[in-house]
């Protein structure tokens, strides 16, 4: 899949536009999608930041940009814009946004939610294009399918609940990072992720998952047995020997095992950990 950051990195011609942010790429999201890949050279015109965050709403983001390209390419889409959302662009017109966005890289037909706005304050919708001499499809939106329900899951660790909604499961990612190798003491060496300020981070907990095609069973949290402080996310790759430190990983989350905790001795956290990985590779993919 190509990906463009301006109109004049795209060749000017006919082609059908899904436009939205698409964080998650959730199933609704895919409804829009799937209907401009029956069209000529579909293409997904998105944002980022996401609208809302650059206003100051606090938006915890489900896919970073990266893995969100990396959704579109695997559902199909040949080309995508991505439109940096700025200051400049939130004072665009809807006439303005159309003629710079759309009608530069030839749009013909653009696709979206029943929900789409867009212009200064909101003020463009679907009818809008329409008068623009725009084909417009409207897909209706999915009951009980939105990223803000899926925050919603996750914030709550029910994170095998977000699975039908996302057609997936629910994925935490970041750069592996090094820690302070406790794992590797107690004979479970994690990889220590930093993840994106504005991530979306299920309650913390233990959880079971993948990760590079291996079960993983992971830490979110702040490690309360060392009195931990700050935020950790680790994840004990099952069956996996190497080096990941300075690689993006990209975990899925199946199922919430239990609460963080205190434990009486080292030896009790030990066994514990050995209960959490029999329970990891007990789990079940969610879709």
């Amino acid at each position: 899949m190509k990906v463009a950051y301006a109109p004049n990195e795209i060749d000017a011609r006919e082609r059908t536009v899904a436009i939205g942010v698409f964080d998650g790429v959730h199933l609704g999201h895919r409804a829009v999608i799937e209907r401009a890949l029956a069209g000529p050279v579909p293409t997904v015109l998105t944002f980022d930041p996401h609208p809302r965050a650059f206003f100051g709403h606090r938006v915890p983001i489900l896919s970073s940009l990266e893995r969100r390209l990396e959704l579109l390419a695997e559902v199909g889409v040949e080309e995508t814009l991505v439109v940096s959302f700025d200051g400049a662009v939130a004072g665009l017109t809807p006439e303005e946004f159309a003629a710079t966005y759309l009608t530069a890289i030839g749009a013909r037909t653009v696709i979206a939610g029943a929900d789409f706005r867009f212009g200064h304050r909101r003020s463009g919708d679907l009818d809008t294009l329409r008068t623009l001499g725009f084909d417009v499809a409207t897909v209706p939106l999915v009951p009980g399918i939105s990223s803000s329900r899926i925050r919603e899951l996750v914030a709550e660790g029910d994170v095998r609940g977000t699975a039908p909604l996302l057609g997936r499961a629910f994925e935490v990612e970041g750069v592996v990072v090094s820690g302070d190798a406790r794992g590797g003491t107690l004979g479970f060496p994690t990889a220590n992720l930093r993840s994106a300020p504005d991530a979306a981070i299920p309650l913390h907990g233990i959880y079971a998952g993948s990760a590079r095609g291996t079960r993983a069973a992971i830490s979110i949290g702040v490690n309360p047995h060392y009195g931990g402080k700050e935020l950790r996310l680790e994840a004990f790759l099952l069956d996996f020997e190497g080096d990941l430190y300075g690689q993006r990983l990209v975990v899925e989350l199946w199922d919430r095992l239990r609460d963080e905790a205190v434990f009486d001795s080292e030896a009790a956290l030990i066994a514990q950990i050995a209960e959490d990985v029999a329970a990891t590779r007990a789990a079940t993919r969610p879709v």
